[in-house]
């Protein structure tokens, strides 16, 4: 009969452990899908008044500025993300939803500021074509298909010009002999370092011989389809193309004496250099290297700092902010 009966010390010893059991954790309370949603703002905001002075500068430029081609550049600059949301689709054959491509892509410039090399962006479109179905071996894939068209078309379009316009760039009193020896040697050295390292590491090299096998299956399936192809080349040439037209629409706006063809070869140039130096949105490395182009295409020092900077405010600065918001967004509603 006693030992039917429970024992009160073991409920007073046992109760407080399947509480402790049943509540959640700290971390688990935590509304991590909300501060990730606002951490983009916050980097966005600190980088902000980290370059303050530089945002004011470009801003100053467009208050003397013809407001109709900075309305132009504005223009140029939105329309090449639809070129970018054309060149996305065309690098996988599954169809993706129109409207949140183009959102992601301007979510995308937004993060692309914020990490080095396009990482952000990169990023962003991988969480995105994932979210759609695609596996993540075959939206590497795409990523480096798109890398491969982009660059392509654009040292494309920089040599016709060069064999257009050859006298465009006089670059000699600005750079060197030594520096532009310098310069070729360390880009040489670079790509020696990573043919080594892929030749000479296995698991490094079994990787890229897996990565290389899907690109390539993929390319030659895209390639079959002729709207996809399409929609790669095609985007791919407008983009750098409408790049270049917004840093002529400022240049005319701020009346800078430079021919609008010399600028685009001036533009095509600088970002090719520029692309060698991992820097956050390009902020530093592209800004000297166009106004060190269009100095060598004509340009007072002056007015071609004055331009950089307000095309630089347009493309970078204006639609920054806008651009975290939006990709705070997308990670609250889990597309990215």
């Amino acid at each position: 009969m006693s030992e039917a009966m429970p024992r009160p010390a073991e409920q007073s010893v046992d109760q407080p452990t399947v509480e402790r059991a049943g509540r959640p954790s700290p971390l688990r309370r935590l509304p991590l899908r909300q501060i990730l949603c606002l951490l983009p703002l916050l980097v966005v905001g600190v980088w902000v008044v980290q370059h303050r002075s530089l945002i004011a500068s470009g801003a100053r430029q467009m208050f003397t500025a013809n407001p109709y081609w900075l309305l132009t550049a504005v223009a140029t600059t939105g329309l090449g993300w639809v070129a970018v949301s054309f060149a996305r689709q065309g690098t996988v054959l599954e169809r993706l939803p129109a409207r949140r491509l183009l959102v992601t892509q301007f979510a995308a410039g937004a993060a692309n500021h914020l990490l080095p090399s396009g990482i952000g962006a990169s990023a962003v479109n991988i969480r995105f074509m994932t979210g759609c179905g695609l596996p993540p071996a075959r939206s590497s894939a795409a990523l480096a298909l798109y890398f491969l068209a982009e660059a392509t078309t654009r040292v494309g379009l920089l040599v016709v010009l060069l064999v257009a316009f050859p006298q465009a760039l006089r670059l000699g009193p600005l750079l060197p002999e030594s520096v532009s020896g310098m310069l070729v040697a360390g880009v040489v050295a670079a790509a020696g370092a990573v043919v080594a390292g892929v030749a000479l590491i296995r698991p490094v090299r079994r990787l890229v011989m897996t990565f290389l096998r899907t690109a390539l299956a993929d390319a030659r399936s895209l390639h079959m389809r002729p709207s996809r192809a399409l929609a790669l080349w095609g985007g791919s040439l407008a983009f750098p193309l409408l790049q270049a037209a917004g840093l002529v629409a400022v240049a005319l706006a701020l009346e800078l004496q430079v021919r609008p063809a010399h600028v685009m070869l001036a533009y095509l140039a600088a970002t090719a250099v520029a692309a060698v130096v991992p820097a956050p949105g390009g902020i530093g490395s592209v800004d000297a290297a166009l106004v060190i182009a269009l100095v060598a295409a004509g340009a007072p020092v002056e007015s071609a700092t004055s331009t950089v900077l307000a095309y630089r405010f347009i493309t970078v600065w204006l639609p920054l902010v806008p651009g975290a918001l939006v990709l705070g967004g997308l990670v609250r509603s889990k597309i990215v």
